[in-house]
């Protein structure tokens, strides 16, 4: 079900689905209405009919988003709920989803119009795993990351997972960059680059695909999340 987090903006809760190696992780979407443009899903979760007519009472859902090439299981689903939205996906994303028509490749092609004021976007290059879009609602003033922050919680993981997500710095106090990602980064320039504009984000509020919603000073956590890569500090 949706909730509210902010000025037009409600996050939905999906199901916990299971990744490489047995890993399994909790899956949350995000809904903002982007003014006279309609509503945007990013990272749709699992439809259920109560979602679904929770999502178009609030408005028509003109455009789904898919934030990086990990996070599209359930676009078909919202494609064929919403047939007449536009998708909008990450790199990498046209290619795991031959079937599906994507209207724009964000980082590549322009951004709509219809976002001007309302949301922003930024791909996160230098990766070698992925490119990332972090988006910034503006209403709501809450920056939305996919994968490349994190904080799920303790006992999440258990045994030599546990061990795993320890190490790779899944399970930190609050979101941060795991430490796989955080090695993936081979072009560090180019990812500072991309950083700029989300570090200058005025963000109140942030909200992650694993790991529980932040309601204060994003702003200055997104600082702490990234200082290693800012600095040119190591893993």
């Amino acid at each position: 079900m949706l909730t509210p987090f902010g000025t037009d903006l409600w996050l939905a809760e999906g199901p916990v689905v299971e990744g490489m190696a047995g890993f399994r992780f909790p899956t949350r979407m995000a809904l903002m209405r982007l003014g006279d443009a309609g509503l945007a899903a990013w990272s749709p979760v699992a439809p259920t009919e109560a979602l679904l007519a929770q999502a178009e009472a609030l408005g028509p859902v003109r455009w789904l988003i898919a934030p990086n090439a990990l996070h599209h299981l359930f676009l078909p689903d919202w494609v064929r709920a919403f047939p007449r939205a536009r998708v909008l996906a990450a790199p990498g994303v046209r290619e795991k989803r031959p079937e599906l028509v994507i209207h724009a490749v964000l980082g590549a092609d322009p951004v709509p119009s219809a976002f001007a004021g309302a949301l922003d976007l930024a791909p996160i290059r230098g990766n070698r795993l992925f490119t990332e879009v972090a988006l910034f609602h503006r209403a709501s003033r809450t920056a939305i990351f996919t994968d490349l922050l994190q904080a799920l919680p303790p006992g999440w993981f258990r045994g030599w997972r546990g061990l795993v997500a320890k190490l790779d710095r899944m399970q930190e106090a609050e979101p941060t960059v795991p430490r796989k990602f955080r090695i993936a980064f081979r072009d560090r320039a180019a990812a500072r680059a991309s950083l700029a504009p989300v570090l200058a984000w005025p963000a109140e509020r942030l909200v992650v695909a694993h790991g529980a919603p932040v309601e204060r000073d994003a702003a200055a956590l997104l600082q702490r999340a990234f200082g290693w890569l800012q600095e040119g500090r190591g893993r």
